[in-house]
């Protein structure tokens, strides 16, 4: 008869497996690649298949250009919408989150340094979306140091988002935009 096989490899962290709803979730979410496989299996079948896992994630990572100051403890950041979760039988992101802060530890040896790749990991359907992300840097005594807003970051599946800038200092930033109204 004909059956599905669904392949997960995954380095995400924290697993969660649902198969009622047939989901996987994950506290933290990494590197994730995945089949819907179909075979249809009779008395003559080889036992014998080759299958090709793709990546369902996309990666958010922000630069930060300037200099961490004495005192940084974390960065955090907070998407708007961000997907934990995987639905293997539909092939679609789950488990949405709204406004949940993913904080990253900042140890002692990058004070000072410049040029810090931050990064995370969300599930991402084919088609591209968008969501707002805030980015801070906190003291370990919750005072913030430094703040940005991405509006409208775009995200697809198996595709590295980057953007790159200053946290902790506003110099040489200017705002452009269009008016595209037109007068009557």
């Amino acid at each position: 008869g004909s059956h599905h096989v669904y392949f997960i490899a995954s380095r995400g962290q924290d697993a969660t497996i649902d198969t009622d709803a047939h989901t996987i979730t994950f506290g933290k979410v990494r590197d994730t690649f995945y089949m819907d496989y179909e075979i249809n299996v009779t008395a003559t079948s080889n036992g014998s298949r080759s299958v090709t896992l793709e990546r369902i994630v996309t990666k958010f990572t922000a630069v930060i250009t300037d200099a961490i100051p004495e005192g940084a403890a974390t960065f955090n950041m907070t998407p708007t919408a961000w997907y934990y979760g995987w639905d293997y039988v539909a092939g679609t992101p789950t488990t949405a989150t709204a406004s949940q802060t993913i904080s990253i530890n900042i140890p002692a040896s990058e004070i000072g340094k410049t040029n810090e790749r931050l990064s995370i990991f969300g599930f991402s359907a084919s088609d591209e979306w968008t969501t707002d992300i805030a980015l801070d840097c906190k003291t370990s005594g919750g005072d913030i140091l430094g703040t940005a807003t991405i509006p409208a970051a775009p995200f697809q599946r198996n595709r590295i988002t980057i953007y790159s800038g200053p946290l902790f200092s506003t110099e040489g930033l200017t705002a452009v935009s269009l008016s595209t109204d037109w007068q009557t």
